[in-house]
C-alpha cells in the first residue's frame, strides 16, 4: 500500500501543480476574481481580482490520482463522494458570487439545506453500501464506542460542522491548504497503520494540496474559492467516518473548531451587548492580522499546532 500512496501522491501533485498556471489564465480571463469583503481586514482589499474558484485544480488532481485506484480499495469512494458533494455545493456559491455577481453567495439557508442533503446520501451510502459499523474510536483509550440512538445526528453534526469550520479557515493565504494537508497527512498515517484504503486518498489530497500551494502561498495567484473550502471539509470528515475516527476532529482538526467558535462567540456576543466584541475581528486568524501578525506568521503558528496536536494523537493512536 506505501508503494501506492506515494504514486497517487505524486500524480496529484504533479496534476495539479502543471494545472496551476492554465486554471489561472482561464479564471483571469473569465474574469473570475475574488471580491474581497469590506468589514475584513484593510489589508486584504489589495486581494480584490485574484480568481477564485482554484480549488478545481487540487480536487481534479485528488480525483485522477485516486480514482485509478478505486478496484483495489473501494474503501475510498465514500470520501470521495463526501468531498465532490461538497465541492458542488462551493462551486455553485462561487459561481453566483463570480459570475452572478452576489456577493454573498448562496443564501445560508439555502446553503445549508444543500448540504443537509448531500450528508444524507452520504450516510446512506456508507450505513447501507459500505456497511459501516459506525463505532467510534475514543481518542487515548484504544476503546471503541457507539452513539447509539444519537449516531446519526451526531454524523450531521460532525460533517456539516467540519465542513463549515474548514470554509472559515479559508481565509489567508495558504492556511487552509497548510492545515488540512496536516491534518489529511495524520489520516493518511492513521489509515495505513489499519490497513484501510482510505489512505491512497488522503495521500492524493496531500499532492493536490502540495500542489496547490505553488500558487496560493503568500501572495496567493489564486484562491480556493468555496469549491476547494467546502470540499476540503467533506474530506475530512469522510475519512474521519471510514477510519471510524470521527471524534478526533476536534483535535487534529481544532483549528477548524477555533475558527468556527471564534465567529459564533463573535457574534453572539455583539447581539448581546449591542456592538461590541470579543475580538477585533472574526474569524480567529483576521483578530491575529488586526494585532499585527502577518499573514505567513499566522499561518505558520496554525499549522504547527496542528502538527502537534497530529503527532501527539498518532502516537496515542499507535
Amino acid at each position: 500500500m506505501l508503494k501506492d500512496m506515494l504514486i497517487a501522491l505524486i500524480v496529484s501533485f504533479a496534476v495539479t501543480a502543471a494545472m496551476g498556471p492554465f486554471l489561472i489564465k482561464v479564471l483571469h480571463r473569465l474574469k473570475f476574481g475574488q471580491t474581497v469583503r469590506e468589514d475584513g481586514p484593510m489589508t486584504h482589499l489589495k486581494k480584490n481580482g485574484t480568481p477564485t474558484m482554484g480549488g478545481i485544480m487540487f480536487l481534479l488532481g485528488m480525483t485522477i490520482a485516486s480514482l485509478v485506484f478505486v478496484g483495489k480499495y473501494p474503501e475510498l469512494l465514500s470520501v470521495w463522494i463526501l468531498t465532490i458533494g461538497f465541492a458542488a455545493v462551493g462551486f455553485l456559491d462561487d459561481f453566483i458570487k463570480v459570475v452572478l455577481k452576489r456577493s454573498l453567495g448562496l443564501r445560508a439557508w439555502q446553503k445549508f439545506l444543500i448540504q443537509i442533503v448531500i450528508t444524507g446520501i452520504y450516510a446512506y451510502y456508507i450505513i447501507a453500501v459500505e456497511k459501516n459499523s459506525m463505532m467510534m474510536r475514543l481518542p487515548f483509550s484504544g476503546r471503541e464506542i457507539s452513539a447509539g440512538v444519537l449516531t446519526i445526528p451526531l454524523l450531521f453534526f460532525v460533517v456539516i460542522g467540519t465542513d463549515n469550520g474548514t470554509n472559515f479557515t479559508d481565509g489567508l493565504d495558504g492556511l487552509a491548504a497548510t492545515v488540512t494537508s496536516i491534518v489529511a497527512a495524520f489520516f493518511a498515517a492513521s489509515a495505513y497503520i489499519t490497513g484501510s484504503g482510505t489512505a491512497i486518498i488522503a495521500a492524493a489530497m496531500i499532492g493536490g494540496l502540495l500542489g496547490y500551494l505553488i500558487y496560493n502561498a503568500y501572495p496567493a495567484k489564486v484562491f480556493m474559492g468555496d469549491t476547494g473550502a467546502l470540499a476540503l471539509g467533506g474530506f475530512v470528515a469522510g475519512i474521519a467516518y471510514s477510519l471510524h475516527m470521527p471524534l478526533y476532529i476536534p483535535i487534529v482538526g481544532f483549528i477548524y473548531l477555533f475558527e468556527v467558535v471564534s465567529v459564533i462567540l463573535q457574534v453572539g456576543y455583539f447581539k448581546i451587548t449591542k456592538g461590541k466584541r470579543i475580538f477585533k475581528k472574526a474569524p480567529i486568524h483576521h483578530h491575529f492580522e488586526e494585532m499585527g501578525w502577518s499573514e505567513n506568521r499566522i499561518v505558520l503558528t496554525f499549522g504547527l499546532i496542528t502538527l502537534v496536536l497530529s503527532v501527539i494523537c498518532l502516537f496515542s493512536f499507535l
